[in-house]
């Protein structure tokens, strides 16, 4: 890859290893690197340590989403995800386990799938995408099993609720939905461009980002971002950061987020803003925490660049990964 794709490139999506001693990140051109967090967090670790130990093709567009099961890496591109073996990517075994499409109305139009996210009770894969439809992949027989009808755009983003048997999506006309996973009904819609403490005309209506934790959604995009209680379905909090939001996750008793700007965002429930630590990349797309290890608990964070910030300790960078 010459200097000017690398000039352009973006980092679309992460997921750690379930070991928690790799890292996986895919980009703007449908590469997936695969980082040693071990080695580029060992005391002598060197240049060559930041670099992927494995890089290789897997869609053909961009890899908008990757998520991690319990030895399994699952990618999503247009209209496709793919699993890999984490074991035989450590080894530098590049061949996906399967490759599979949802059946969509038109052959003609392929949607992108932009986000994915784990339903545990049943062992399906939640995720949802450019044909406004949110769909269920059982993973255990490897089936398409229902589909969620009701955004009237772009699906942008989905989390399940593991406690609650519920699915929540979030898309371009404005809405974040809550379905019953098990009847595929939506049994909630927000619009949370109404609320006048979330709305930013300027920006549009559009979610780009949500996350749940248990009683407990965070959501933004053209809205600014908010934390909303799901019993009473009111936001709580409203966050004064500037410009649409990404990608957010709550952190002990804090959120983070990132989006338009060079910097992760902390913010106390409550809705201040406590910090914003200085990133690589100058517009930003994907976050994720490394909890699945004690040993190499490390914040990273990608986006308009070939570089993925890491953060040992949160308030400040210590070193990036770069493709």
């Amino acid at each position: 890859m010459g200097p000017v794709e690398l000039l352009h490139m973006s980092v679309f999506s992460q997921s750690f290893s379930p070991c928690g001693r790799f890292l996986a990140a895919g980009n703007n051109y449908g590469e997936i690197a695969v980082f040693s967090l071990s080695a580029a967090l060992s005391p002598d670790a060197t240049a060559l340590s930041q670099k992927p130990v494995l890089r290789f093709p897997a869609h053909e567009g961009p890899v908008y989403s990757l998520l991690s099961t319990d030895c399994q890496l699952l990618s999503s591109g247009n209209g496709e995800i793919s699993c890999w073996s984490w074991s035989e990517l450590i080894k530098k075994n590049v061949k996906s386990l399967w490759t599979k499409r949802p059946k969509y109305k038109s052959s003609l139009e392929i949607p992108e799938i932009n986000s994915m996210s784990m339903n545990f009770r049943d062992n399906s894969l939640v995720f949802g995408g450019g044909d406004n439809n949110v769909h269920i992949l059982d993973l255990e027989h490897g089936v398409f099993k229902s589909v969620l009808q009701g955004h009237t755009d772009y699906v942008h983003c989905v989390s399940v609720r593991d406690r609650e048997a519920e699915i929540l999506s979030g898309g371009e006309d404005g809405a974040v939905r809550m379905w019953d996973s098990r009847t595929g009904q939506s049994v909630h819609c927000i619009e949370v461009h109404k609320y006048e403490s979330c709305a930013r005309p300027q920006f549009g209506k559009w979610i780009s980002c949500l996350t749940t934790d248990s009683d407990w959604m965070l959501c933004g995009g053209g809205p600014s971002l908010s934390l909303w209680h799901l019993r009473s379905l009111s936001p709580t909090s409203v966050f004064p950061l500037k410009g649409v939001q990404r990608q957010t996750t709550f952190y002990q008793d804090m959120i983070l987020a990132v989006g338009e700007g060079p910097a992760v965002s902390h913010c106390l429930l409550g809705g201040e803003v406590k910090a914003q630590i200085p990133c690589t990349p100058q517009s930003l797309n994907t976050l994720q925490l490394n909890t699945s290890s004690t040993e190499h608990r490390v914040l990273t964070v990608g986006g308009s660049s070939d570089h993925i910030d890491v953060f040992t300790n949160l308030s400040y960078r210590t070193f990036s990964l770069s493709f």
